[in-house]
């Protein structure tokens, strides 16, 4: 370990929060400096050497201005003290769940010379650091329980992880990415971990540490001041202290940011000579876990969210992706070999428990998903994908997709519309639609003449849906919210302009969710509101809906009339299994129907598998 190195950063550190706690001493000594005056003022006049009626006037000026200003300051003082600052949420690991883990923790904390942390939480990320948790507002509950213990208490997690009642520590939490604990051995995780805990020793630093809560109180403060659904008064008296408190915020930024890289520096200079040569290794698993987990939360956990369903072991799913990863990718060749080494979650008593709590809050977090388990809400496993998530995803794909063009009446008998199309829900009658000719229509220039009469209720400035995440809502011009799809009038565009429309009332039609019980102002971070925190995709357009609508009817005809079935890929999520194997030609010749309108390349597969595209489709 080089000393030298480790005592630099530090140095530099505790300098910067000298000059934090410089500008907190320079900002009581103005709301202090008023008072002075007039305490001099005051004194003078009382022995008699400033009087008159002019300094009577400046002494009664002066003495109000200081009562102002203290009472100001005294505001101001008491929201950031009593401000609760913002906690990541995490799930609680409490030491009786992870005796191991704690060891390993508290070892490599011996070895570094640095205060062990106070407390183990996961996050479902890839990154650790820590956090310190010693507001008295973030003290335990009256009823604490451990999150991790069963799969009933995966939903207390979103309040974020305590440190165990009684335990009066200053020391920070620990909070490690679960998808590290499932894909790391333990070897790469303590080596991983080792300059995250190398920066408890900083952190004890009382300038340092006093720094770091006037900063987390501003920034509590700011938080405060900001809250909607205050009254004029209160929200006036808020405003202008946080208009303080940014205002002290903006000139301690450079010192704060400063100070947190001079921590950074000493714990990674003490950690040096800890592991290093696996370290290195383990900073490659970083990064790949960081992929596979990125890739599962996207392509795989998305759809399930989607459907009201939520994969109940995301963390043991990322191994099967990176699994499936470096059998794919060559730059990932010989990481699988690793995994029969022991992983990092054999340090946990319940990892299958830790796992439900961390993918619920994963859910929580990244799709906004209630906090609690319900009738539209509830867990999903791996061998139950397929079945619950791909098959009903593909069948409602294909069901709004069939009452769009049943309300754009294709396929109808001309002398009854409103009649269901007689040959049912087929592959046909889709395929039909998107190839038909087009013709000139009134004042509707080129559209398909089955479809004219109801052109105009999907271009009418009704809806527009934000995607999976946002909420359907009032538009005032379609054409300005569509873009360049509401101006699109052949019949994949008037199709893909229905879809987006009935995905809008859909989800203008769902019923709110219902806050958790029990739920208190201190969580109103976890207000439908505000979530997801992390969306994970952008809003999807009129086109990619509609090709996902077509490529789900074709997989419901291959199911239904060529013997394939639902699958899960790891790396792509749904799939469709042809004499189980995956079919990845697919998703290009649909993209080629609906964006060039060329059925050529889609045509050609359908027979090769034996698909029947007049038979109809079962849907939901």
């Amino acid at each position: 370990m080089s000393g030298t190195g480790v005592e630099v950063g530090a140095q530099s550190a505790r300098s910067r929060a000298i000059a934090v706690l410089r500008l907190r001493s320079r900002a009581l000594a103005v709301a202090l400096l008023p008072a002075a005056a007039a305490v001099v003022l005051l004194a003078g006049g009382t022995t008699g050497h400033i009087v008159g009626p002019s300094w009577d006037v400046v002494r009664w000026i002066v003495t109000v201005l200081a009562v102002l200003v203290l009472l100001v300051a005294a505001g101001v003082a008491l929201v950031v003290a009593r401000a609760r600052p913002a906690l990541s949420p995490t799930v609680a690991i409490a030491e009786e769940s992870a005796p191991d883990l704690y060891r390993l923790v508290r070892d490599l904390a011996d070895r570094l010379d640095v205060p062990a942390p106070s407390a183990i939480a996961l996050t479902p990320d890839c990154d650790s650091w820590l956090e310190d948790r010693t507001h008295p507002a973030h003290g335990p509950p009256a009823k604490e329980r451990d999150t991790a213990g069963a799969a009933k208490g995966a939903a207390d997690t979103v309040r974020g992880a305590r440190a165990p009642q009684g335990v009066p520590s200053t020391a920070p939490v620990l909070v490690i990415g679960s998808p590290f604990l499932w894909w790391m051995r333990v070897g790469e995780l303590r080596a991983v971990l080792a300059p995250v805990v190398a920066g408890t020793g900083p952190s004890a630093h009382p300038d340092i540490a006093a720094a770091r809560r006037f900063v987390r109180g501003l920034d509590a403060a700011v938080a405060v001041a900001s809250a909607p659904g205050r009254g004029p008064v209160v929200r006036t008296v808020l405003g202008g202290i946080g208009w303080i408190a940014r205002l002290l915020l903006r000139n301690c930024r450079v010192h704060a940011a400063e100070m947190e890289r001079g921590v950074a520096a000493a714990a990674a200079e003490r950690a040096q000579t800890v592991d290093y040569g696996v370290r290195i290794v383990a900073q490659e698993q970083v990064g790949l876990a960081y992929a596979g987990w990125d890739r599962l939360l996207t392509r795989v956990a998305l759809p399930a969210w989607r459907m009201g369903r939520w994969p109940s072991r995301l963390d043991a799913g990322v191994v099967s992706a990176l699994t499936e990863l470096s059998r794919r990718d060559r730059l990932a060749e010989g990481f699988a070999s690793r995994l029969g080494e022991r992983p990092a979650c054999d340090l946990l008593e319940e990892p299958g428990s830790v796992d439900e709590a961390a993918s619920l809050l994963a859910a929580r977090l990244f799709h906004g998903g209630p906090a609690e388990t319900g009738q539209d809400w509830a867990p999903v496993a791996w061998q139950e994908y397929p079945d619950e998530v791909v098959d009903r995803k593909w069948r409602m794909d294909a069901a709004r997709l069939h009452r769009v063009l049943d309300s754009l009446g294709v396929g109808h008998h001309p002398a009854d519309p409103t009649a269901p199309d007689p040959e049912g829900p087929t592959l046909a009658r889709v395929l039909d639609h998107l190839t038909s000719p087009a013709a000139t229509v009134g004042g509707y220039g080129v559209v398909a003449a089955p479809e004219a009469a109801a052109y105009e209720e999907f271009t009418a400035p009704e809806v527009t849906v934000h995607g999976a995440y946002g909420d359907a809502e009032e538009a005032p011009d379609t054409h300005e919210a569509y873009g360049a799809e509401a101006h699109d009038e052949s019949p994949s565009g008037i199709l893909a302009a229905g879809l987006s429309a009935e995905l809008a009332r859909e989800e203008a039609a769902a019923p709110a969710r219902p806050a958790p019980a029990g739920q208190g102002p201190d969580e109103a971070l976890w207000d439908d509101g505000a979530l997801p925190l992390f969306p994970l995709q952008p809003p999807r357009t009129g086109r990619e809906l509609l090709a996902d609508h077509v490529t789900a009817m074709v997989c419901c005809a291959a199911v239904d009339t060529a013997g394939a079935a639902p699958g899960l890929d790891w790396l792509d999520g749904p799939a469709l299994l042809v004499d189980g194997e995956r079919a990845a030609d697919l998703a290009p010749r649909v993209l080629r129907l609906v964006e060039h309108g060329d059925p050529s390349p889609l045509q050609d597969w359908l027979p090769r598998l034996g698909v029947r595209q007049e038979k109809p489709v079962r849907l939901v």
